[in-house]
């Protein structure tokens, strides 16, 4: 089994959940979710973020609006869509759950 694919799956697994949460906290650049998920150390690239990006905006949950800029073309900006802030808090409590469960298992000494 390589480590490094199981690493990779892992972080995949949470990518969603984390980009929902950067997005809820108001407009959000792609260039600046992707410098936020880098510098956590959940390694992403273009061809994985903009993807996700569309099933999330065909999905409901979240949208975007273009803004002109001054120093080149436009940019797109996302938020999060109330149908999409609910989801987040609903993901926010399979997470919680989710969390104490693995902690519970992985402190736990008990050998059987």
């Amino acid at each position: 089994m390589n480590l490094e694919n199981t690493q990779v799956q892992m972080r995949k697994g949470i990518l969603e959940f984390c980009i929902l949460h950067i997005i809820s906290r108001g407009e959000v650049y792609a260039s600046d979710m992707l410098e936020e998920l880098t510098s956590a150390k959940i390694m992403v690239v273009e061809g994985t973020l903009y993807p996700l990006l569309t099933r999330l905006r065909k999905a409901g949950l979240a949208e975007y609006k273009w803004v002109e800029s001054n120093s080149g073309p436009p940019r797109k900006y996302y938020t999060i869509t109330d149908e999409g802030m609910q989801f987040v808090k609903d993901l926010n409590l399979t997470w919680k759950e989710l969390s104490k469960s693995t902690s519970e298992i992985i402190s736990n000494k008990k050998s059987k």
